[in-house]
């Protein structure tokens, strides 16, 4: 019989950690791609084999979207509007950054839509030889609209128990673009970022 992993994360009780790659396509869209190195509640290997994009059993996809911005000092601010991601299962993995679409793939456990508008920040600190490296960040809270059971390594699992209504992610992106850059982008930059749970809503 298939053991059941049906526990629930506390609200602000660590969901996962990710890393993955924003991509500005020739049409100035933006969308992030990656995979989990960590997802509470999976107690089984995330990898088949050493951890690393083309390993990764669970990757993200993001909806393509128009972000604007504004400049204030030093600080470059993104704006990024409501929009949504998928997570996926991907039992014969295939995750590739050269091939965004690639993340995409597998079984699509759980759908996220981003609550307002995401507000990522830059330090511009200067184009000096000693100058300090570009840090970006931003933070954001999904909720959960959809989520599909799925059993993974002898347990099955739902994304919509141990999360609740979603999760809010800090994130930390580099600001040295990766190279060389896939066809039909014009950018790509990596990023990481952890997720807690919002837990379930009292009804």
């Amino acid at each position: 019989m298939m053991e059941l992993s049906m526990s629930a994360l506390l609200p602000a009780e660590l969901a996962w950690y990710v890393t993955g790659r924003f991509y500005r396509a020739t049409d100035q869209s933006l969308a992030d791609f990656g995979y989990f190195l960590h997802l509470a509640g999976i107690e089984a290997n995330l990898f088949d084999g050493a951890p690393g994009e083309t390993t990764a059993h669970f990757t993200f996809a993001a909806t393509p979207f128009q972000a604007g911005g504004v400049s204030n000092g030093a600080l470059d601010l993104a704006l990024d509007p409501v929009g949504g991601f998928s997570v996926y299962l991907q039992r014969e993995p295939a995750g590739n950054f050269a091939d965004p679409s690639s993340f995409a793939r597998g079984e699509c456990i759980a759908r996220f839509r981003r609550t307002s508008v995401v507000v990522g920040t830059t330090v511009n600190t200067g184009n000096t030889a000693s100058a300090a490296p570009l840090i970006a960040s931003n933070v954001f809270s999904a909720r959960l609209l959809e989520s599909t059971p799925f059993e993974f390594g002898g347990r099955r699992h739902d994304l919509a128990v141990s999360l609740g209504e979603g999760v809010t992610q800090f994130g930390t992106a580099a600001a040295t673009p990766v190279t060389p850059v896939p066809d039909g982008y014009v950018a790509v930059v990596p990023f990481s970022g952890s997720a807690i749970a919002l837990g379930h809503a009292q009804r």
